[in-house]
């Protein structure tokens, strides 16, 4: 589609083209008395085939700018005084300064120009000698400097473009890789947590082991379940992405893994955006997560705050010990994920012994 409307585009400049020259010409020609030869059915002809020629100026660039300069020369070598035929040269020669790169477009814009001289030193119509090179140059090389710009920058514009395109890409493959270490790892640490008390437990008691056992297929199911609607999410399917609507199942089963959570609530409780909704699911997951992988004392303490503007969360559980250098994805990601909402986000060791992980995502109102 888009071929054929540059082609049409095309077309309809060679034909408007080809009219001004040959109404042009005609004019010029009942004014002029520099002509050596009247216009004739043979200088209208020249015109014309070089106005039509420029219907091949974007797909043959090099062949239009050569057949125009022969057939502008022929023009002017025959007598014929100065008029618009030269308009079709100009075009042809920033079309080819536009559409070719210098490699291609440097020498045959040259051959062009030495083609347009000809008539210079044949004819009594231009100045003498070398004066008349500079006025005939000027047709050729001011239109080929402009195409050269165009190009230059339009190259630049569709680099500047690749280059945002393959950033979007990139930040997507992060989101995606984000998204998917955020639903496995909370998952593996519940089901590796879960299968160490089913062997601890196995012999003595087989029936603490069953319960265990029972927990992790559950895990598992909701793991894989909530992985399959991440994916479907990315693929822009209708499938739900989770939000704050399934924290008591993430309780749930950060509770069957053996953390003892605690939450409690403030503000009205309200419909949040899409994106936010995600981010506080995941920032609450992974700071459990974190308190089942690296804490001894296995209790947190989850804090959900609606507010005007804003949703506040804060996750804290008792420092059991040195801290660690967190050198996962985990915090760097929760950091990442608030900071892209314009959000707050702090991490660390706080005055009470606990550790504390506190996120202020802004909704933007009231929802």
């Amino acid at each position: 589609m888009r071929a054929l409307r540059s082609w049409s585009a095309d077309a309809a400049l060679a034909v408007v083209i080809t009219l001004v020259g040959l109404v042009g010409t005609t004019i010029v020609n009942r004014w002029s008395d520099t002509a050596i030869r009247p216009l004739d059915a043979l200088g209208l002809a020249l015109v014309a085939a070089a106005g039509l020629s420029l219907v091949l100026r974007r797909r043959q660039p090099v062949i239009t700018a050569g057949a125009v300069a022969l057939l502008t020369s022929t023009y002017l070598v025959l007598g014929y005084t100065y008029g618009p035929i030269m308009l079709s040269l100009v075009v042809a020669v920033y079309s080819l300064a536009r559409h070719r790169p210098p490699s291609t477009s440097v020498p045959v814009a040259l051959g062009a120009l030495a083609v347009l001289l000809v008539h210079v030193f044949t004819t009594g119509t231009g100045l003498p000698s070398l004066l008349g090179v500079i006025p005939a140059s000027a047709w050729v090389a001011v239109p080929f400097a402009i195409g050269s710009v165009v190009r230059v920058q339009r190259e630049a514009v569709a680099r500047d473009r690749a280059e945002q395109l393959r950033q979007r890409v990139d930040d997507e493959r992060l989101r995606i890789a984000q998204e998917v270490h955020d639903v496995v790892g909370h998952g593996l640490a519940a089901i590796k947590m879960q299968a160490d008390v089913a062997l601890h437990v196995l012999a003595k008691k087989p029936e603490q082991a069953e319960v265990a056992l029972e927990a992790i297929s559950r895990t598992s199911s909701d793991a894989l379940d909530e992985l399959r609607a991440t994916l479907a999410v990315v693929r822009r399917s209708d499938a739900q992405a989770p939000g704050l609507a399934r924290l008591e199942d993430l309780l749930q089963r950060m509770r069957e893994a053996g953390v003892a959570v605690e939450l409690s609530t403030a503000g009205q409780a309200r419909q949040l955006p899409p994106v936010v909704d995600l981010t506080a699911y995941r920032i609450l997951q992974e700071s459990l997560t974190n308190v089942l992988r690296h804490s001894s004392d296995m209790r947190a303490e989850v804090t959900v705050e609606y507010t005007e503007d804003a949703v506040v969360l804060t996750v804290a559980n008792p420092l059991s010990g040195p801290v660690g250098g967190g050198g996962g994805l985990g915090l760097p990601g929760m950091r990442q994920r608030v900071a892209s909402l314009g959000g707050e986000f702090t991490a660390g060791p706080a005055a009470d012994r606990r550790f504390t992980v506190h996120a202020r995502l802004p909704t933007g109102g009231t929802g």
